[in-house]
């Protein structure tokens, strides 16, 4: 797979509306990637995408690098599951150093290759986490806008990312609450949330966007902690520290390496099987572009 070729015979998913499969498969599983920086590294992620894509996931998305660095790759690599693979691929779009001439020509691009479901975030700081954001002169300032400038090209399903752990920058988790609402309201159809490590902080953020009138799907992100070093990494990613409960059990194991993978599979089937049995319309596992622990989590869903 590494030349990009499916095992699958390709289909023809264009009209495939995420939001639609929600509704009929009952709960969804995907897979999140982000592009290679090199050819060593684009092996890696096609090896990747050719195990999972044996389990015939709902969606794959393929992420934005930090600041924005990898637009184009993001715009291959989508486009090469779009036409190589059978997968339904998902794009990412974010403000970050783009105006709006180019966001509409990243848009065009996805629709060229029939992609027509898409993720609209703001996007990380060009300076990566906690620098100040500073919008594009001629771009925008936030998520909601860029939903409106998608909507308005027709034809598009549009995600957006949901923070249960609260957004680094928000006041507060009903602050959070509020933006989400607002994102529907400007035309998002679901949202994706962060990496969980606390299911009650997600059932928590569904139900304050419910009180407030939201009715978009909110899918949990997951991924598997398979090494000690990924602990403070996370809690990076997601703005917020790691629970106790996660972590008191991955420091219970020490220096044990394969024992830390082991604990965090566990962990995230946990998190997973109360995930669904709490109603949550989908799971979408951040893989690192790594299939083995996503696909060990599988197997312990019955999978």
């Amino acid at each position: 797979m590494a030349s990009g070729t499916s095992f699958l015979a390709p289909r023809d998913l264009s009209g495939i509306s995420i939001p639609d499969m929600l509704r009929s498969e009952g709960t969804s599983f995907s897979f999140e990637f982000f592009p290679p920086k090199n050819d060593e590294s684009e092996q890696v992620l096609w090896e990747a995408i050719r195990h999972l894509e044996k389990k015939r996931p709902s969606f794959v998305s393929v992420t934005y690098g930090a600041g924005g660095s990898t637009r184009d790759r993001t715009v291959r690599v989508t486009r090469r599951i779009a036409e190589e693979t059978t997968l339904l691929p998902m794009a990412h779009l974010t403000c970050v150093a783009s105006s709006r001439a180019e966001l509409r020509s990243v848009v065009g691009a996805y629709a060229d290759a029939g992609i027509r479901n898409v993720m609209v975030l703001r996007g990380d700081p060009a300076g990566g986490l906690g620098s100040p954001w500073v919008a594009h002169p001629e771009g925008l300032d936030h998520a909601d806008q860029l939903v409106s400038l998608v909507r308005a090209l027709g034809g598009f399903t549009v995600g957006v990312a949901a923070f249960p752990d609260k957004h680094p920058e928000s006041a507060s988790l009903e602050q959070d609450a509020d933006v989400l609402v607002a994102k529907q309201r400007a035309g998002a159809d679901f949202a994706v949330t962060q990496m969980v490590f606390d299911v009650d902080n997600y059932l928590r953020l569904r139900d304050m966007v419910a009180a407030r009138g939201g009715t978009l799907p909110i899918i949990p992100g997951l991924m598997p902690i398979t090494s000690a070093k990924q602990i403070t990494r996370m809690a990076e990613l997601s703005g917020a520290a790691l629970p106790v409960a996660v972590t008191s059990r991955l420091e219970a194991v020490g220096d044990d390496a394969d024992a830390v993978r082991e604990v965090g599979v566990e962990i995230a089937t946990e998190h997973a099987s109360r995930l669904m049995a709490e109603g949550a319309p989908g799971l979408h596992f951040y893989t690192m572009n790594r299939s083995t622990a996503t696909l060990e989590v599988f197997a312990n869903l019955g999978h």
